[in-house]
């Protein structure tokens, strides 16, 4: 499927597993530049070979897996001769495929990753995905202020540095920032043509994802809760703060068969599984993680412009229960 995203520079937190895994492989097929960010480079190096299309990721040897470099591409890393029963892409696009150590809740870390996913841009970030997040379920007469404050640095003060590191590289600057047809001696038609331009020319958003969680609510997990309505809160701020250089937008994704779903259904026992979470839902199952990539391609596409401060369920009917 084609988003128009070809070409663009993507950063993806949290995107060595789950949903940001599903997007940056998404975005990469379309012809996008993209950077993953995560804490552990053997996890980021088995993403950067899924993503390339590797079927079984655990066998791909990565050289230097210890070296202490913070970032390295799918071409740089990836030994072809363990991946002889696939057809591995052209190098040069294994080239637009990298891999990024930094820990979101550090900011000096998030300005690390916009830097170096700046400088293989051109000095550009056109798309900031921020995926990275934690889950916890616990009461709230059992929640510690160490569980509050590392919820919290993962889910919203991560999400607020790595805005913050992206902006200046998203910002229009040198010869984007002149607006097609806009100077002297204009007519009606050539800022109709500027109009039709500036879009596809100027486009960059931020897409925060958050949960059906942070919209109404869920039983013994208020810290979550809390922190992803923070995120909600902060995205509609920030479109309005942005505007109009840069749009943000929130996806709320209900639940997803994700490694973060399989850990929440082992911290449970036995106190409910996979079947039982799908049945609270209208459609009767949970999402794929390449159901919410899809959501969140489509709106960073330049097709969707005009979208900016909107808060998106993909929760298969969950929150039309009210």
């Amino acid at each position: 499927m084609e988003y128009g995203c070809n070409d663009r520079v993507v950063l993806i937190t949290g995107g060595t597993s789950g949903i940001g895994l599903a997007a940056a492989r998404a975005f990469w097929l379309d012809g996008a530049s993209v950077s993953i960010v995560g804490r552990d480079r053997v996890r980021g190096m088995k993403a950067l070979a899924e993503i390339a299309g590797c079927k079984d990721p655990e066998r791909v040897v990565f050289p230097g897996a210890k070296e202490g470099r913070e970032t390295f591409t799918a071409a740089e890393r990836i030994k072809e001769e363990n991946c002889s029963d696939i057809d591995l892409p052209e190098n040069s696009a294994l080239e637009r495929l990298r891999f990024i150590r930094a820990d979101v809740t550090k900011q000096a870390d998030c300005r690390m990753a916009a830097v170096i996913a700046a400088h293989y841009g051109k000095e550009r970030i056109h798309i900031l995905v921020n995926s990275a997040g934690l889950y916890q379920e616990k009461r709230i007469e059992q929640v510690t202020a160490a569980d509050y404050n590392r919820i919290m640095d993962v889910n919203v003060k991560g999400t607020l540095l790595m805005i913050q590191a992206c902006q200046p590289y998203m910002l229009p600057h040198g010869e984007e920032a002149e607006i097609p047809g806009s100077g002297s001696g204009g007519n009606l038609s050539g800022e109709t043509e500027a109009a039709q331009a500036l879009p596809g020319k100027k486009d960059r958003c931020i897409i925060n994802i958050a949960s059906d969680a942070g919209i109404g609510g869920n039983y013994g997990c208020p810290v979550y809760c809390a922190s992803k309505g923070a995120v909600v809160s902060l995205t509609r701020a920030l479109a309005l703060d942005m505007s109009p250089d840069i749009r943000v937008n929130c996806i709320c994704p209900g639940d997803v068969d994700t490694p973060l779903m399989e850990a929440q259904l082992k911290a449970a026992g036995d106190g409910y599984t996979k079947e039982d979470m799908a049945a609270e839902y209208p459609l009767g199952r949970v999402a794929l993680p390449e159901e919410v990539a899809h959501v969140i391609c489509s709106v960073a596409s330049p097709a969707n412009s005009f979208m900016t401060g909107a808060v998106v369920p993909v929760d298969g009917g969950l929150t039309a229960i009210g």
